[in-house]
């Protein structure tokens, strides 16, 4: 077999000529995968199949022909023939069995064809014969695991895919990423504890692989979450390379005629709780003032409510989705937004990467996410005083500006015709309590003060969101153990927003949940009439119901603690006027309730973009504080293993105020404007 042969690896030899050489058996697998990739690199995809499959015809029996299959396979996968691409992995593990990336990539072909249980199967053969691994087959054996959970938990099989993520985990606990996903696995089963550690995985080893999201879940540590948001920030976007993308200065428009042009991040720019809150936004902006441009990066959706009327009046709609991280950054900046909203936060689908190039002189974190970024790049978050008074600036990395009322709703939303409480399995003459948050939101200290309120109401009960069967039964045997008839805690099937709105009513009292608490799911029950008793928190997440139910004008719903939040649910249940009292309130101001003064809130939202363009312009745009948050960190995950479910705000900041005294003590410690003024404890 010839190697190296100058004509053969010149990028511009034609097709013919290669095809003979595959036939001839005088083409190297080297000079073949050079070839191929120069060809596909200069979008020849086909020319590169060409090639690849000429040469498996007539080089039967060559040592790497299993490597030539494997590039076959990606090849023509990027052409779109899932079909030969499975033929071709089929065949390179018939010559290697034991091919790692083979049966990732096999997997992956089967579940994109819609066979998900066959690619399961297919992962599951190499997670068992890999059981004895080499570091590399250790690697593909983390991946297919992890590919495994993940596929499970889109099945519904949530303790399948916790146990193949277990596995996973214990495989390579510094790993992160099935750690992520096995503990907001844990919290949307309600299993407790969250964090369960074993011999040879810690608990500081799965505190590590929390994303931020579902930390906010677990702690009301708002400088551990930010902390976090800054780690996380460095693992999930790392440095790319931005050496080539220039970057974007602000224009002159203040005291100009031009418009502002604003570019709004989402993949939730659809029928989703983000986008029932953006929808009246978008509307209501004064195209004046402004320009809009929507950035949708989420998945396909059709037929949609909200991107039909959210397309009808923005000034531009682009699907960002397909695009990679960059190309999405150049398209902002070729549209020259001035300022840049990321709407996604970490939450799924987020494409954080994209902010990083800085494609805009001005980026601002709001309503999407409920907590700071800790990015270098993120320069503003909007919020209201009551999620971030003055006091608590401190918790994030952005300068903060405030808007009357954090969550907009939508107040043209369609709400179906009201049911009877039989119609949805509510008994009549009963105090119904209720709660709709998520499943992952129940921790195991709300849920034993939930029992704790059934136990002192007899005459009560206590209405969810199913989550499935499993955990339904799981949360009624934990009711039982606590004295609690499991009866009385009945579940509400998923249903469309309108139904589920109309039905909402029907509860006398809406329970929240901490340290993370109802955010549009508030706004919901508040729109139809229904109190809701909320503890305030530090953080962003334990503090939003709080501000949507001042809001609202029902002040005398929020509690300054567990007990009086207890006392209060007792309370109302024993004496039902007291709560139609505040029902007959909250009806009376609801159209003139700063939550529905939507129109005021995107003024003032407008404002702020003004005041943002014009800081931008004088220089005076605001950098992201990231001092001492490695220190923050360490110090907060020993903190937060203790897993305390409610701190008073001055406890807190003194045990945080002595750690870090003890910590300078042995290694000096900058100024941050923190906690940690001119190296005194505060």
């Amino acid at each position: 077999m010839v190697t190296n042969d100058a004509s053969v690896t010149s990028p511009v030899m034609p097709l013919a000529g290669i095809l003979e050489l595959a036939r001839s058996q005088r083409l190297s697998f080297n000079d073949l995968f050079q070839f191929a990739e120069t060809r596909s690199a200069a979008g020849l995809k086909l020319e590169a199949a060409e090639a690849y499959k000429v040469w498996i015809a007539f080089n039967d029996g060559h040592p790497y022909l299993h490597l030539v299959y494997f590039n076959y396979s990606v090849t023509l996968r990027q052409l779109g023939d899932i079909a030969g691409s499975i033929q071709a992995l089929r065949a390179c593990l018939k010559l290697d069995p034991q091919f790692g990336p083979a049966h990732i990539n096999l997997g992956r072909a089967l579940e994109d064809s819609g066979v998900a249980a066959q690619a399961i199967v297919q992962w599951r053969s190499f997670v068992e014969m890999t059981a004895e691994s080499t570091p590399d087959k250790l690697a593909h054996r983390l991946m297919a695991l992890q590919h495994i959970g993940r596929v499970m938990e889109n099945a519904g099989l949530l303790d399948d895919a916790e146990a193949a993520l277990w596995q996973a985990i214990e495989l390579r606990p510094d790993k992160s990423e099935a750690g992520q996903h096995w503990s907001a696995l844990r919290q949307r089963q309600c299993k407790w504890p969250v964090l369960a550690s074993s011999d040879h995985v810690s608990t500081r080893q799965l505190l590590d692989s929390m994303s931020p999201l579902t930390l906010a879940c677990y702690s009301d540590d708002p400088l551990f979450q930010l902390a976090r948001a800054y780690q996380y920030n460095k693992s999930f976007v790392g440095r790319p390379d931005i050496s080539g993308f220039p970057r974007k200065m602000p224009r002159k428009k203040s005291g100009t005629a031009q418009r502002l042009r604003i570019g709004y991040v989402s993949s939730d720019l659809r029928d989703h709780a983000v986008g029932f809150a953006l929808r009246e936004v978008l509307e209501l902006h004064d195209k004046q003032s402004v320009e809009i441009y929507a950035y949708y990066c989420g998945e396909p959706v059709e037929q949609d409510a909200t991107q039909t009327r959210m397309k009808a009046v923005v000034d531009c709609w682009r699907d960002i989705a397909t695009l990679s991280d960059q190309d999405a950054a150049w398209q902002i900046a070729d549209d020259d937004i001035d300022i840049l909203i990321d709407v996604n936060g970490y939450t799924k689908h987020a494409r954080t990467k994209i902010f990083a190039y800085r494609p805009a002189p001005v980026i601002v974190n709001f309503c999407g996410y409920p907590g700071t970024m800790g990015s270098p790049f993120h320069h503003y978050i909007i919020a209201d005083e009551h999620v971030i008074p003055p006091e608590n600036e401190i918790f994030y990395s952005e300068k903060v500006r405030r808007i009357p009322c954090t969550q907009p709703i939508d107040r043209k939303r369609a709400i179906a015709e009201k049911p009877t409480r039989p119609e949805t399995g509510l008994p009549e003459g009963t105090f119904v309590f209720a709660c709709f948050n998520g499943m992952q939101k129940i921790t195991r200290e709300t849920f034993a003060q939930w029992m704790e309120i059934l136990a002192s109401t007899s005459d009560s009960v206590l209405w969810l969101l199913s989550g499935s069967d499993d955990v339904d039964a799981r949360l009624r045997q934990i009711a039982a153990k606590a004295g609690v008839a499991p009866e009385r805690l009945i579940f509400a099937p998923k249903a469309p927003n309108a139904k589920h709105l109309a039905r909402i009513g029907l509860a006398d009292l809406f329970l929240d949940t901490f340290p993370y608490g109802a955010h549009s799911t508030a706004a919901d029950a508040l729109t139809m009439g229904l109190p809701v008793l909320t503890i305030p928190g530090k953080s962003f997440a334990a503090r939003f119901c709080h501000s949507i139910v001042a809001a609202a004008g029902a002040t005398q719903l929020i509690c300054s603690d567990p007990q009086d939040y207890i006392e209060k649910a007792i309370g109302f249940a024993k004496d039902p006027t007291s709560l139609k009292r505040i029902r007959a309130s909250m009806q009376e101001q609801r159209n003139t309730s700063v939550l529905r003064d939507i129109p005021a809130l995107v003024q003032r939202l407008e404002t702020l973009f003004w005041q943002m363009q014009r800081e931008a312009e004088q220089g005076n745009t605001p950098q992201p504080d990231l001092r001492n948050l490695d220190v923050y960190y360490e110090i907060g995950v020993g903190l937060v293993q203790d897993n305390i479910a409610f701190c008073d705000d001055s406890t807190y900041r003194r045990e945080y105020g002595k750690r870090l005294a003890e910590w300078h003590d042995y290694s000096p410690l900058q100024r941050d404007g923190r906690l940690w003024p001119n190296g005194t404890v505060i």
